[in-house]
C-alpha cells in the first residue's frame, strides 16, 4: 500500500529508484508521509493516469428496443380499471333515474309494435351470429387440415384472413334484406362461419378459460347495454368520430405488434395498446352501436322501398362483442401463464 501511494505521487522517471527503496527509507525520504496518510489513501480509489471512460446514457433506440420493465402493462390495466369504475358509476347514476333527459327505457313505453319487432329481430340475428361463430370455431378446431390453415402465421396468412373477413362482411352488408330466407341470410351465415374459422386457434386456450371469458363477456355486454338503455337516448351518438380515430390507432398497434415482439419495450407498449386499448375501444363502440341501432329502428320509415335491415344492424354489435371476448381471453390466458 505504501508503494502504491509513493508511485502515484512520484514522477515516472524516478519509479525505478522508488522500487529499490525499503519502506523505512521511503518514510525518511518523505517527511510528510506518515501511517495515517497511508491508511487514508488505502480507503480511496487508486488513481491512474489512464483516461477513465464515462458511462454513456442509453439512446432512445436502445431504450425502445431494450427489455420491457416489470410494469409494462400497468398503464393498460389501470386504464381498464378506471373505465370499469366509471362504467359502474354510470350504471348506478342512470339506473336510479338521475338523468335529466329521456332514455331508451323511457321511450320504450311509447314504441309501436314494429319498432319492438325490429329490435327483437336485430338481437335474434346477433344471437344467431354468436351460435354460428362458435359452431364454426369448434368444427375447425376438430378438423386437422382446417386448423392447420387457420393457425398459419406470417404476413401472407394475415392478409388472406383479413381479406376473407372484410370481403365476406362487405358482401353480406351490400345485399338487400328481404323477409324470409334468401341470399342475404346465406352471406351472413358464411361471414359468421369465416370468423369462427379464423378465431378457431383460440380453442387452444382450453375450456375453463373460454368459459370464464364467455361469462365475463356476458357481464360486460349486459352492463354496457344497460347503460346504453338507461342513459339519454343520444348520449353516446356523438362518439363516432373519436371512436373511429381510436380504431385506427388500435389497428395500427395490432399490425405493428406482429413485427415487434412484446419482449422489447416498444413491442410491449404496442401489445398493451392493442389489448387494453382495444378492450376500452370496443366497449365504447358497443355503447355507440346500441344507441345507433335503437335510433335507426325508431326513425326508419315503416313503409319504405327497402325494408329495415336487422342483419346489418346486428353485425356491428356482434363485431364489438367478439372483439371484447377475444381480448378477455387473451388477458385471462396471460394471467394463467404467470401463475
Amino acid at each position: 500500500m505504501l508503494l502504491r501511494l509513493a508511485l502515484s505521487a512520484a514522477r515516472p522517471a524516478g519509479g525505478i529508484k522508488i522500487l529499490a527503496q525499503s519502506p523505512a527509507q521511503l518514510f525518511r525520504a518523505n517527511p510528510n508521509l506518515n501511517l495515517s496518510t497511508v491508511r487514508t489513501y488505502a480507503r480511496r480509489v487508486v488513481r491512474t493516469r489512464e483516461p477513465v471512460e464515462e458511462m454513456r446514457a442509453p439512446s432512445l433506440k436502445e431504450k425502445l428496443m431494450g427489455p420491457p420493465s416489470a410494469n409494462a402493462y400497468s398503464m393498460g390495466k389501470g386504464a381498464a380499471a378506471g373505465a370499469a369504475a366509471v362504467g359502474l358509476g354510470a350504471l348506478c347514476y342512470y339506473g336510479v333515474g338521475l338523468g335529466k333527459q329521456t332514455s331508451i327505457a323511457d321511450n320504450a313505453i311509447m314504441w309501436p309494435q314494429f319498432v319492438r319487432d325490429r329490435i327483437q329481430s336485430t338481437y335474434a340475428f346477433f344471437g344467431g351470429s354468436c351460435v354460428l361463430t362458435a359452431a364454426a370455431a369448434a368444427a375447425t378446431f376438430r378438423s386437422h387440415r382446417l386448423l392447420e390453415l387457420a393457425s398459419r402465421g406470417g404476413i401472407l396468412a394475415t392478409i388472406a384472413s383479413l381479406a376473407l373477413v372484410i370481403g365476406s362482411g362487405a358482401v353480406a352488408r351490400s345485399i338487400e334484406y328481404q323477409p324470409g330466407l334468401g341470399a342475404k341470410h346465406l352471406a351472413w351465415a358464411v361471414h359468421c362461419a369465416i370468423l369462427g374459422a379464423v378465431i378457431a386457434p383460440i380453442c387452444f386456450m382450453g375450456g375453463p378459460i373460454l368459459t370464464r371469458a364467455a361469462l365475463y363477456t356476458g357481464g360486460v355486454v349486459g352492463g354496457l347495454s344497460t347503460i346504453a338503455a338507461c342513459a339519454p337516448s343520444d348520449k353516446f351518438l356523438y362518439m363516432g368520430g373519436p371512436l373511429a380515430i381510436g380504431l385506427g390507432v388500435v389497428f395500427a398497434s395490432s399490425l405493428a405488434s406482429m413485427w415487434l415482439p412484446p419482449t422489447t419495450a416498444l413491442g410491449a407498449g404496442l401489445a398493451s395498446m392493442s389489448l387494453y386499448g382495444g378492450l376500452l375501444l370496443f366497449s365504447g363502440f358497443l355503447l355507440y352501436d346500441t344507441q345507433r341501432m335503437v335510433r335507426r329502428a325508431e326513425v326508419y320509415p315503416q313503409y319504405s322501398y327497402t325494408p329495415y335491415d336487422p342483419i346489418n344492424a346486428s353485425m356491428s354489435i356482434y363485431m364489438d362483442v367478439l372483439n371484447i371476448f377475444i381480448r378477455i381471453v387473451t388477458i385471462l390466458s396471460g394471467g394463467q401463464r404467470r401463475k
